[in-house]
């Protein structure tokens, strides 16, 4: 995971936020790596920092605490909130191009995440069901992209924009160089 310009690197903030969310829920490190479907070692490593995880480790993580990933990445609050391109934590896929840069988390009485993806052509992300109701936006700042449901995704091109349940296989795939999007996790 690549240090995203913020003063703590993602490893960091993710070894905090695995420890304060496990331990909120009282789940043991075998507990949590079992419902997770990880080895309790590199669970164990994550929590120390010294892991490097991909994006589909944090959200088998998430839904096993049952939090948004954005929770394990928690910045400080601030008043005002201004992220450059190229910063905020990014985290990596393991399977595909695909970089996703959190902008925004949702405060505690709030229900939305935004990112800042940027995917090349290749093998497409294609996820797994994140936390029930969880409703996925995408609009599409540059390039071309399939995006949506596994059974059913779109085309975007330049500003398009669509929503569809995240709580279902979806996929996102460019389809052309330097594509990037904003992409918003609603919860319910």
């Amino acid at each position: 995971m690549p240090n995203s310009g913020s003063d703590r690197p993602p490893a960091a903030m993710v070894a905090e936020g695995l420890r304060r969310e496990r331990q909120r829920t009282g789940a043991t490190l075998t507990d949590l790596a079992r419902r997770a479907g990880i080895g309790k070692s590199t669970l164990s490593e994550l929590e120390s920092g010294a892991g490097n995880p991909s994006l589909e480790t944090l959200w088998a993580l998430a839904v096993a605490l049952g939090i948004p990933v954005s929770r394990l990445l928690e910045p400080p609050a601030s008043h005002v909130n201004l992220v450059r391109a190229g910063d905020g934590p990014t985290l990596a896929t393991a399977t595909s191009d695909y970089r996703a840069s959190l902008l925004s988390t949702s405060p505690a009485s709030g229900r939305r995440d935004i990112y800042r993806v940027v995917v090349e052509p290749g093998v497409g992300r294609e996820s797994d069901p994140h936390m029930p109701g969880t409703i996925e936006h995408v609009f599409l700042s540059s390039g071309r992209a399939l995006v949506g449901p596994i059974q059913q995704p779109q085309t975007l091109r330049p500003g398009d924009y669509i929503s569809y349940p995240g709580d279902q296989p979806h996929t996102f795939r460019a389809l052309v160089k330097g594509t990037t999007a904003v992409l918003i996790q609603e919860h319910t």
